[in-house]
């Protein structure tokens, strides 16, 4: 989702202050209300749940041994950050995930609750914060068993903080699902010259190119930071069809999945997580509160 988290370095997991931009939050407030037009502003972000969502489910379903029919991730605990309207929120928690989604902007979670109430499956298993990440650190300490962050990281301002509440927030072992623009001639020309001033497909000044974030300065911050780096996929939007599709190019779009340390090892880089260690955390992940 579109997100609005911009931190500091100073006292990075303090919950005196809040790291959100003011101007980014007027931004997305007065787009609130249209989250749910599949045909507006967020038409791209409806039909990137076609790919972003088998990708979160089936990256947890190799790692786990249980399969539970027809909610595959019944038992798993997701903290969606920036959720906006809830638009990956829900088919999450249609999959049987317990899901809480947090983002800054009041308007944008009265949307996200409002359109879960006509559910009353939704409605038990997603909740949601109007808070920033930093905000929820202290009280959610190795709380998540998987953290999404989509189309968020380019938007905030101190990155390495922002891995490291994710860090905070996740159990050990848990997976992070991060999707992003890298940072290139390309994504200037098609992500914000085509897509925002001529195709009108995202809204005008969604986007800074500045903060686009290179898929290898990402892998290098999160490996910094005690995850280990499992999966890179490229990804390509067709305005044309008006879906997405996967690619081996990472020039544009892209989605990685990282897998935090374990608890004796996790302040080390180095040491990832073993395949075995993978499994045996997921084979109790259905049972997870």
């Amino acid at each position: 989702q579109l997100s609005l988290f911009r931190f500091t370095l100073k006292r990075p997991f303090s919950t005196s202050h809040s790291s959100v931009d003011s101007k980014e939050m007027k931004k997305f407030q007065l787009l609130a209300h249209k989250w749910w037009d599949e045909e507006g502003e967020y038409a791209a972000l409806h039909s990137m749940n076609d790919i972003r969502v088998p990708f979160i489910r089936d990256s947890l379903l190799s790692m786990s041994n249980n399969y539970h029919p027809g909610n595959p991730l019944s038992g798993i605990k997701i903290l969606d950050v920036g959720c906006g309207g809830g638009l990956l929120s829900e088919p999450l928690g249609r999959l049987g995930a317990s899901v809480t989604g947090i983002d800054p902007v009041e308007d944008n979670i009265r949307t996200a609750d409002r359109h879960k109430s006509f559910d009353p499956v939704l409605a038990k298993r997603i909740q949601y914060k109007c808070s920033s990440l930093e905000e929820i650190v202290e009280e959610s300490m190795e709380t998540f068993d998987v953290i999404v962050a989509s189309e968020v990281v380019e938007h905030v301002a101190d990155l390495e903080t922002f891995i490291k509440c994710c860090s905070q927030v996740l159990k050990p072992e848990g997976s992070l699902f991060i999707t992003t623009i890298n940072k290139t001639q390309l994504s200037y020309v098609l992500g914000i010259v085509v897509a925002e001033k001529m195709m009108g497909i995202v809204p005008e000044g969604t986007h800074e190119w500045e903060k686009f974030v290179p898929p290898e300065e990402l892998e290098r911050l999160l490996e910094s930071n005690g995850f280990s780096v499992r999966t890179v996929k490229g990804m390509l939007y067709n305005p044309l069809s008006g879906s997405w599709g996967w690619m081996e190019s990472t020039s544009l779009n892209y989605a990685l999945h990282a897998v935090k340390s374990g608890a004796r090892v996790r302040s080390h880089a180095t040491d990832a997580p073993s395949e075995t260690d993978v499994q045996q955390r997921s084979a109790t992940a259905g049972t997870a509160g």
